[in-house]
Parts: structure tokens; sequence; C-alpha cells
């Protein structure tokens, strides 16, 4: 049901807020990476989940399939979903902000499907505001362009740095 086409054999509007969290996270892990499918792409997802388990289980490399992922694969990865998590979430504040009246979950909705580039909708589109409808349409431009071209310029706008700074173990959790 949640194609990168757009199409849907159900009324968007009329499905349960819990169906639509379950539409949001399929939407923003997205498809494959050699595909138009928009999204976070699975395997970014994958490389996050590998890195979570390795977490749990203590370890120090992240292995997948008989291999090591590289430090600079796993900061990329990280970076990607950060973005697109801010993106996301900044849209979602800006129209509620623009139209008090909507609820979090429709707009959540609105805002990963428009980010992820799906074309599905609760029906709320076409009742925003203009600043709203803008808002979508620039998650639209950062969901096709923002992870893809993020993910290149880090992977090839690699310098050596000059120095090196200390290291520091903040606590995490």
């Amino acid at each position: 049901i949640a194609r990168t086409a757009g199409f849907n054999s159900i009324d968007i509007s009329h499905m349960h807020p819990v169906s639509w969290l379950g539409l949001d996270i399929l939407m923003f892990i997205g498809g494959g990476p050699a595909g138009t499918a928009g999204g976070l792409k699975v395997t970014t997802f994958g490389v996050l989940f590998f890195i979570a388990l390795t977490e749990i289980r203590g370890g120090a490399a992240v292995p997948v399939l008989g291999k090591q992922l590289s430090r600079s694969v796993q900061r990329e990865a990280m970076t990607v979903v950060v973005l697109a998590t801010g993106a996301v979430i900044g849209g979602t504040m800006l129209i509620m902000l623009a139209d008090e009246s909507l609820g979090l979950d429709r707009v959540l909705f609105e805002c990963i499907s428009a980010f992820a580039t799906v074309g599905l909708s609760t029906g709320i589109t076409p009742t925003l505001p203009v600043f709203a409808q803008c808002v979508l349409i620039a998650l639209m431009f950062m969901g096709r362009l923002g992870p893809v071209t993020v993910a290149a310029a880090i992977a090839f706008g690699r310098r050596p740095p000059a120095y090196e700074l200390p290291k520091e173990r903040p606590l995490i959790g």
C-alpha cells in the first residue's frame, strides 16, 4: 500500500491512526537504494540495525554478512537518518504552527509521505494553507535530493584533517 507511485487501494483518510503510524514507519524507511523509491532506504536502516545489534552485544566492529562495516559508512547512515528525521520533524512543526486545528497523526503522515515521495495523503493537503503546502513541497525536494546528495557529499568530500582532537566518551542512554 505504501508505494512511491501514490496509488492506494483503500481510502487513507479512513484508516485508523495506528495504521497511519505503521505506514509512517514503512514510508520513512523507504525502498531499495538502486530504485526510485524514496525514504531513507532499506540499506541505511539495515546499517543502523546492525550498529544497534553490535552495541547490544558489546562488540567493537559491526559485522554484516561476513564482512565488517567501515566507520565512515556508519557515520554516513547516522547522518542521513538525523538529517531526514530533522527535516520531517521540522516540517511537521511548521505545518502544525500554520494550522493548529490539524492533528499530529495526519500532519506527520503528510510530511513523511512528502519526504519519502510516496504520494499518499490523509486528505488534508488541499485544505492546508499555502505556507503549509510549500513546506510539503520543500520536503518533497529534500526527500528526493537530500539523503542521496548528503550521502554523496559525505562520501566524496573527505579531506584529511590537519590535526586530531582529544577523544571524549560521553555517557549515552
